[in-house]
């Protein structure tokens, strides 16, 4: 099953995918005799698989009078309200392999939930942004609430998958977000090195970057259109990802390519952070090139580039964004 969130003369509405059409899920259940529909995503998770069972009874009662052209709707983020969204930074091994030390887990950053923004909505780049990429991952968004997960535990906590693009200014990153100093020689600790290469013996240099305006910017979060149920995705792990800018492919990968499996990467999550109903987990981006971008997603600067991007996930559907630079309307 798959399901999204619309604007519809002003209100919230959950949709369903119908074929290649969108079906009202109000509208659905109005039919089939099942009552009020759960008034948005969250509400519907938390009802769990009981939910899931009483949409898909609802689906069966569509009629070519229910369908709706999802290229005329309003699309919301499928999920507009997570409590949270965990992001992983250097999850590809393709770009892993050139950090200094793997420190064997996860490099978690978090998303603020008003980043988001919809499928066929803007990629708004602003003058001081500088340099600012796409990055082409899976989301999954969290079925229940969940602490301490062992890998085996962690797939099951899934309610089902998306699309999302971790947009990301590296121009905002090393400008704004990110500070060096030189400690005393009494200050520095061995963690303070452990995770980079030390040039000299004097060199006590420590690094801070926060990824707060380079990630969670407003519109810094595409996601959609659908978010497909866990149980239609037979392997999270062994998905293609491909982007596109104005039909000229930039990436093909795959989520094959991942350091971290998605099952870790939910378990250690879970570690440190208590998962809630409806929570975006973002498992890292695809960074294999192709054509004239052979660098992927870091050839693809979208501070200078506009455009049209698309990005499909095999098997989860075609988010499709538009870049604009507010400085040149």
């Amino acid at each position: 099953m798959k399901l999204g969130t619309v604007l519809i003369d002003g209100q919230e509405q959950l949709v369903v995918a119908i074929g290649r059409n969108a079906a009202r899920l109000d509208a659905l259940y109005d039919k089939a005799g099942q009552g009020a529909v759960p008034e948005n995503l969250n509400a519907f998770i938390r009802r769990g698989a009981s939910e899931i069972e009483r949409a898909g009874n609802a689906i069966t009662h569509a009629g070519d009078a229910d369908l709706l052209d999802p290229d005329t709707l309003d699309w919301l983020p499928p999920q507009p309200a997570p409590s949270k969204i965990i992001g992983v930074a250097f999850n590809n091994m393709g770009i892993r392999k050139s950090a200094h030390k793997d420190p064997g887990v996860p490099n978690f950053f978090f998303k603020a939930p008003s980043s988001l923004t919809g499928h066929r909505k803007v990629i708004v780049m602003k003058e001081h942004y500088g340099e600012t990429i796409p990055e082409l991952e899976l989301a999954g968004i969290v079925g229940r609430r969940c602490k301490d997960l062992t890998d085996e535990e962690a797939r099951t906590a899934l309610f089902g998958y998306s699309i999302i693009n971790d947009v990301t200014s590296h121009g905002m990153k090393f400008g704004m977000d990110s500070i060096a100093t030189t400690r005393e020689p009494h200050l520095m600790r061995d963690h303070h090195l452990a995770w980079r290469n030390r040039h000299s013996p004097d060199d006590n240099d420590v690094y801070f970057v926060y990824h707060a305006r380079s990630k969670a910017t407003d519109t810094f979060g595409p996601m959609g259109p659908w978010i497909t149920t866990a149980d239609e995705v037979d392997d999270p792990n062994a998905l293609k990802v491909e982007g596109w800018l104005d039909g000229e492919p930039f990436a093909v990968d795959t989520t094959a390519s991942y350091r971290f499996r998605i099952e870790q990467v939910i378990a250690e999550a879970s570690r440190y952070f208590t998962l809630e109903p409806g929570d975006v987990i973002c498992f890292g981006t695809s960074a294999k090139g192709v054509g004239k971008y052979p660098d992927g997603h870091r050839g693809v600067n979208m501070h200078k580039l506009d455009g049209v991007m698309d990005i499909e996930i095999e098997g989860l559907g075609r988010l499709t964004s538009t870049i604009v630079h507010d400085w040149k309307a």
